[in-house]
């Protein structure tokens, strides 16, 4: 696999800020999903502390404080550019931030609250290098009994890019997850769907995918005249629907439970 250029995924997240939410079906329906598994699961309905992982536009931040009463919610993200954009949406719901906090979630060197009830996550993990380091660490900042629940994509997530292009993330099946996690989490809850979207043609797939950050053709390579060409080509050839293209989404999501330990 090749290493996440982190740098990039920030500059490519903080073009697409503007525009997110009008494009980000398929993430929007996640946070809904994210939310209800997470409101279930926690059975409380108030959670005094809450730390959310790539907060980004407040999809999650807003959904979970509109179902959970909280007392302390830390907001992390690798752009730093979106705190003032939850600071806002969260004034506008009468929820206050406690803090926000920039950078990577796997840097050592961000220092992260503790003492956590809750920690939650909506379509971030995918980005991460090194998943059992971030299940230690998340353990590391929950109270024993405290929930990570998150949704994140799975093996058959945008397909149709990598079989054209072989480019993408390395994406994980629901047991992969159990298994990285099971030295300090149980597995409370889970669910996976798959879902493709239709679009009028391979353009509009790209401008879907540069609107939402999740720019998939980022590589070694250079996006050529001609590389674009094959590929829309390529695009309308092999994956065709009725109205158009298809591009397929695989989500997944996850509830675990801290282990008690002592």
């Amino acid at each position: 696999m090749r290493a996440v250029n982190k740098e990039r995924v920030r500059r490519s997240f903080q073009r697409a800020a503007q525009g997110y939410d009008r494009h980000a079906v398929i993430q929007h329906a996640m946070a809904d999903r994210l939310v209800s598994m997470t409101a279930l699961s926690v059975g409380e309905t108030c959670q005094p502390r809450v730390l959310e992982v790539g907060a980004g536009s407040g999809a999650v931040t807003l959904r979970l404080c509109s179902v959970l009463g909280i007392g302390e919610l830390y907001l992390n993200d690798l752009v730093p550019g979106c705190r003032d954009m939850l600071e806002h949406e969260l004034l506008r719901s009468g929820t206050r931030m406690s803090g926000f906090i920039a950078g990577d979630i796997e840097s050592e060197r961000l220092l992260l609250p503790g003492d956590l009830d809750l920690v939650v996550s909506g379509a971030t993990l995918q980005w991460l290098e090194d998943l059992p380091g971030f299940f230690r660490r998340m353990a590391g900042v929950l109270k024993p009994g405290g929930l990570l629940a998150f949704s994140t994509f799975g093996p058959e997530n945008l397909r149709e890019i990598k079989f054209l292009e072989s480019v993408g993330l390395e994406y994980h099946t629901l047991e992969e997850f159990r298994r990285m996690a099971a030295p300090w989490f149980d597995m409370v809850d889970t669910d996976e769907e798959l879902r493709c979207l239709e679009f009028e043609g391979p353009e509009d797939v790209l401008r879907h995918m540069r609107a939402t950050g999740v720019n998939g053709l980022d590589g070694a390579r250079p996006w050529t005249r001609g590389r674009h060409r094959s590929f829309l080509d390529r695009y309308i050839r092999t994956f065709p629907t009725p109205d158009g293209v298809g591009l397929t989404y695989h989500a997944l999501y996850c509830c675990m439970k801290k282990k008690e330990r002592g």
